[in-house]
C-alpha cells in the first residue's frame, strides 16, 4: 500500500512540475510572439519550394496494387516493348499517303515509342483490300482512320501528357486524340486551371460565416491567415512523398481548412475566458494554449484516426490522402498552439476595436425543445435508420473516368468518335508467349471475335494466317508487335469501361487466353478498371471497419466507458448513412472513391461534435444535476460552438462541390459538405434524446461517473 501511494505521489509530482514546464514555455512563447512568427513565416520559404517539385499524378489506376496481373503487364508492355500508355486516334479525311505522314510525324513526337495502324504497318504499300473484310473495318471506315499511339511512359507521366498535346497540335481539328492518356491530360488542365480557385471559394465562404457567428470582423481574417499557414507547411511537406495524387492536391488544402478551423475557435474562446481570471493577458493566452492543446488533442486523434485508416486501402489513393491528411490535422494543431496566439496577442487590440455581437441568433434555446420531445426523437431516430442504412448499403457508384469530366472536352469527344465511327468503346491488350504456334494464336483469336462485345482480334499471326508473308512487313513494323519473349495482340471491343458487360466480356476473354496460354495476359483500361472495383469493394469493408474501431478505442480512453463509444460511433454513422443514401433514392451515380473516403473522413471529422456534447453531459451529472438539466445543459453550452464548426466544414466545402466541373471533385466535396449539415443536425436533436433513454446505462458503464448513478 505504501509503494502505491509513493508511485502516485511521484507520477503527480511529475506532472506538476511538466505542468510548470509548458506554462513556462508557452509563457516565454507569447512574450516572444514576433520572433515566433517571423521564424512561421520563414518555414513557407521551404514550403513553396517543396509545393513546387512535388509531383502529381492524374491516373487512378497507377494507385492499383502493383501485384496485380494487369499491372505485371503493364511492366511487361514496357519493358519489352518499351510502350507505357497509349491513345486510340481518328483522323478524318486524310488519303494514305497523308495519312502515313501524320503518322510519322507523330512518331517525332518526343515520347512517342510507336504507332500501329495500317499506315504505319505497311508504309501504305500494299492495298487495304488485301486484309480480310473484319480486319479493314478495324483500320477504316468511311473516310476516318484509326491508328494506336503508344508513349514510352505511363499515362500520367508530365512527357505522356506533354506527347498528347504536341499530338492535337500537329494533327489539327481533323484529328481525335482518346484514351486513357488524353482523358488524363484534359484533367491535368482542368484541375490545375481550378486550384486556386478551390481555396478562394473555400476561405471567402469561411470568412462570411465567421464573421455572423464570431465577435470580431477581424478575427476570421486570423484564423484564416493562420490556417492557410500551416496548410502550406502541410502541402510542402508533401516534397518527401515525392509524387501526389490530383485528387489530393485539389482538396487537401480545403480539407485540412474544414477540420483544423474549429482549432482556432476553441483557442479564442479559451483565450477569452482567461482574460476574465487574470489580469495579465500573457499570462491569460499561456493558460489558454495549455488548455487548448489538452482539449483539441482528442479532438484530432479521432480526425487523425480516420485518415489514418484510408492508408489501410489496397487502392492506394486511399494512403496518399491519408497520410497528407493526417499531417494536415497535426500541422492544423501545431498552428493553433504557435503561431495563432502570438498574432492574437500582437492584434489584441485591433480585435477589440473590431468587436461586435455574434449576428446569427443563440441556437442553445432548442436544448428545452430536444429534453421536452426526447421520446419522440428516439422514435423518429429509429424510423431515420432503416432506410438510411437500407440505401447506404446500395450507393451507385461509376469507374469511368471519363464520367467524371465534362462532356465536351476533347478527350471525350475522342471517346465519342471512336463509338460512333467503329463501334469500338475500348481497346484490350493481350500478352502471348512469342514461341505460341502460329496456328494456335489464329485459333485463339478466331474464339475471341466470337466472344460478345468483341469487334475484332488483331495480331501479327492472326493476319499471316491470312496469307501475308511475314517477310513482306517492315522489320520496324514487326519489332512494334513482337519481342524474343511476348507477342503484342489488340482486341476491339463495343462494351464501356467499367460496364458489367464489359467486365463479363474480359472474364470470358481471359478463360480463353488461359486455355491456350497459362502465362498470357489481358491488361488495358478495361481490365485494369476491373480490377480496380474488385480492390475498392473490399477497402470500403476493410477501412470503414478500421476507422470505426480506431476511434471507438480513442473515444473510450478518453471517456474512460464501455458505452459512450458505441453510442457516438453509432450516431455519427447514422448521418454518414444518411449522407450516402440520398444518392440511393436519388438515383445519382457518384464516382466510387466518394462513398470510400467520405465514410471515414466525416466519421474522423464530426465525431468531435458528439465527444463535445458529451463531455458537458458528463461534467453536469457529475456535478449532481439530474439527466434533464445535464442534457439541457450540455446542449445549451455546446450548440454554438458545433454550429459555428459544422458550418464552417460545409462552406468550405460546398461552394468548391458547386464549382468545380471535374465530378470525381465536386461530388467529394458536395458529399462532406452535406456530411457536416447532417452530423450537426443529429448531434444537437438525435444525441442528447440518446443520451436521455440510456443516462442509467451510461453511468452505470462509465468509469468516472459513479458519483453520478
Amino acid at each position: 500500500m505504501h509503494d502505491v501511494e509513493k508511485v502516485n505521489t511521484m507520477l503527480l509530482n511529475f506532472r506538476e512540475r511538466e505542468g510548470k514546464c509548458v506554462k513556462a514555455f508557452t509563457k516565454w512563447m507569447v512574450r516572444h510572439r514576433a520572433a515566433v512568427i517571423i521564424i512561421c513565416l520563414l518555414l513557407m520559404i521551404p514550403s513553396v519550394l517543396g509545393m513546387a517539385h512535388t509531383k502529381t499524378k492524374y491516373d487512378l489506376l497507377y494507385y492499383l496494387p502493383q501485384d496485380l496481373e494487369t499491372m505485371k503487364g503493364q511492366e511487361i508492355l514496357l519493358e519489352d516493348f518499351g510502350k507505357g500508355a497509349f491513345s486510340m486516334l481518328v483522323t478524318e479525311g486524310l488519303s494514305m499517303r497523308e495519312q502515313v505522314e501524320l503518322e510519322d510525324a507523330i512518331k517525332q513526337v518526343p515520347h512517342v515509342d510507336s504507332v500501329i495502324g495500317y499506315a504505319s504497318l505497311t508504309r501504305g504499300a500494299l492495298p487495304l483490300e488485301i486484309l480480310p473484310e473484319s480486319a479493314r473495318q478495324l483500320f477504316r471506315k468511311g473516310d476516318s482512320m484509326l491508328s494506336a499511339v503508344f508513349f514510352d511512359d505511363s499515362s500520367s507521366s508530365e512527357e505522356t501528357m506533354n506527347a498528347i498535346q504536341a499530338i492535337r497540335r500537329i494533327a489539327g481539328e481533323k484529328c481525335f486524340v482518346g484514351g486513357m492518356s488524353a482523358i488524363v491530360t484534359d484533367i491535368k488542365e482542368m484541375v490545375e486551371e481550378q486550384e486556386a480557385i478551390y481555396v478562394g471559394i473555400a476561405v471567402a465562404l469561411c470568412a462570411v460565416v465567421l464573421m455572423l457567428t464570431m465577435d470580431s470582423f477581424l478575427l476570421p481574417l486570423i484564423f484564416l491567415a493562420c490556417v492557410g499557414v500551416s496548410v502550406m507547411w502541410n502541402l510542402g511537406t508533401n516534397y518527401f512523398l515525392g509524387e501526389i495524387s490530383f485528387i489530393t492536391k485539389a482538396v487537401a488544402a480545403v480539407l485540412q481548412l474544414a477540420v483544423t478551423l474549429d482549432y482556432s475557435i476553441f483557442l479564442w474562446h479559451s483565450y477569452r475566458e482567461q482574460k476574465t481570471l487574470t489580469a495579465d493577458k500573457d499570462e491569460a493566452m499561456a493558460n489558454a494554449i495549455h488548455q487548448t492543446f489538452t482539449s483539441i488533442l482528442s479532438s484530432s486523434l479521432t480526425t487523425v484516426a480516420g485518415f489514418v485508416a484510408l492508408c489501410f486501402m489496397s487502392f492506394t489513393l486511399g494512403r496518399d490522402l491519408g497520410i497528407v491528411m493526417s499531417k494536415g490535422v497535426i500541422m492544423g494543431v501545431l498552428g493553433t498552439v504557435t503561431l495563432l496566439p502570438c498574432v492574437i496577442r500582437l492584434l489584441d487590440g485591433a480585435i477589440v476595436k473590431t468587436s461586435h455581437k455574434p449576428l446569427l441568433p443563440d441556437v442553445g434555446r432548442i436544448s428545452r425543445f430536444v429534453v421536452k420531445h426526447y421520446v419522440a426523437l428516439c422514435a423518429a431516430l429509429v424510423l431515420i435508420a432503416v432506410p438510411a442504412f437500407y440505401g447506404y448499403s446500395d450507393v451507385p457508384v461509376y469507374y469511368d473516368m471519363s464520367r467524371a469530366v465534362p462532356q465536351d472536352i476533347p478527350s471525350v469527344t475522342a471517346t465519342q468518335k471512336l463509338t460512333e465511327d467503329f463501334d469500338m468503346a475500348n481497346m484490350h491488350l493481350v500478352l502471348v508467349d512469342a514461341a505460341m504456334p502460329q496456328k494456335d494464336v489464329v485459333r485463339m483469336a478466331e474464339e475471341m471475335r466470337q466472344v460478345d462485345g468483341v469487334r475484332n482480334v488483331i495480331s501479327l499471326d492472326s493476319l499471316l494466317g491470312a496469307g501475308i508473308p511475314e517477310s513482306i512487313l517492315p522489320p520496324d513494323a514487326l519489332r512494334l508487335v513482337k519481342s524474343d519473349r511476348c507477342q503484342l495482340m489488340m482486341i476491339s471491343s463495343s462494351y464501356v469501361t467499367s460496364s458489367d458487360e464489359v467486365n463479363a466480356q474480359i472474364d470470358t476473354l481471359n478463360g480463353i487466353l488461359k486455355r491456350y496460354d497459362p502465362s498470357g495476359m489481358l491488361i488495358g483500361e478495361a481490365p485494369c478498371t476491373k480490377d480496380l472495383i474488385a480492390c475498392t469493394d473490399h477497402d470500403f469493408t476493410v477501412v470503414s471497419l478500421i476507422s470505426i474501431i480506431a476511434i471507438f478505442v480513442i473515444i473510450m480512453i478518453v471517456q474512460r466507458s464501455v458505452s459512450l463509444p458505441v453510442l457516438l460511433v453509432a450516431v455519427i454513422e447514422l448521418a454518414i448513412a444518411a449522407n450516402l443514401c440520398i444518392p440511393h433514392y436519388l438515383n445519382q451515380e457518384m464516382s466510387f472513391v466518394g462513398p470510400i473516403l467520405i465514410s471515414t473522413i466525416q466519421l474522423g471529422a464530426t465525431v468531435d461534435y458528439a465527444i463535445l456534447m458529451t463531455t458537458r453531459y458528463k461534467q453536469n451529472r457529475l456535478s449532481g444535476q439530474d439527466k434533464k438539466q445535464a442534457v439541457e445543459g450540455a446542449v445549451a453550452a455546446s450548440a454554438q460552438s458545433i454550429l459555428v464548426s459544422g458550418l464552417s466544414f460545409f462552406a468550405a466545402t460546398y461552394g468548391v462541390g458547386l464549382y468545380s466541373n471535374v465530378e470525381i471533385i465536386s461530388s467529394m466535396c458536395r458529399l462532406m459538405a452535406r456530411g457536416a449539415l447532417l452530423s450537426v443536425a443529429v448531434v444537437l436533436l438525435l444525441l442528447p434524446a440518446v443520451l436521455l433513454l440510456l443516462d442509467r446505462l451510461i453511468t452505470h458503464t462509465t468509469f468516472d461517473m459513479k458519483a453520478a448513478r
